[in-house]
């Protein structure tokens, strides 16, 4: 008699994947309590490398069920994503994802759709970060300073450049102006 096992992973300690164990109890799926596993971390970390999940991996046996509420539980990298599948099903492990109608990702249609969905999400992302990376490039080229602002006005820091150039040390510099030796050797550097 298989048995079914549910991952829910969330990626920050401050979100919680009640609503995932629901989810999973509401499509009709009888949890025990002992075989649902919890994680918070990335989806970025491969699945191999999260603690939970090998946890989950060491306990599963063939002819067991795996259910996810959606496919970036397992992943958002289409490849990792796929290589998790493919090596749950070689053990004979089942994976259901309810987002996809609780297909049965290691069958042929349930392939075929994990690998489009997971091909456009990891799409989704990139263009994210290609967007980001952009807006970036474009507010650097506008001006747009970044990070924090200084501790020393620009005044300050002309006069620390000027106490410097007549022999001042950056110790001291640091100690009259109540900030850090990095932040002298910051406006020492930049000039």
């Amino acid at each position: 008699m298989s048995r079914v096992f549910a991952y829910c992973r969330v990626s920050t300690s401050d979100q919680s994947t009640e609503n995932q164990v629901l989810e999973i109890k509401g499509a009709g799926f009888a949890l025990q309590h002992q075989r649902i596993i919890e994680e918070s971390i990335s989806g970025s970390v491969a699945a191999s490398e999260r603690p939970g999940f090998a946890k989950l991996r060491d306990r599963m046996e063939f002819g067991d069920v795996l259910v996810v509420t959606k496919l970036d539980r397992l992943g958002r990298n289409a490849m990792d994503v796929r290589a998790t599948v493919e090596g749950l099903a070689e053990s004979g492990i089942k994976v259901h994802c309810l987002a996809l109608g609780g297909v049965d990702l290691t069958s042929a249609a349930g392939r075929m759709t994990m690998q489009v969905l997971a091909a456009v999400a990891e799409f989704e992302r990139d263009l994210l970060i290609e967007r980001t990376y952009a807006g970036l490039t474009r507010a650097k080229a506008a001006g747009k300073a970044f990070g924090r602002p200084s501790r020393l006005s620009p005044q300050d820091q002309q006069q620390v450049r000027l106490k410097l150039a007549e022999g001042a040390t950056v110790s001291q510099l640091a100690r009259d102006y109540d900030t850090t030796r990095q932040t002298i050797m910051r406006v020492r550097d930049r000039a």
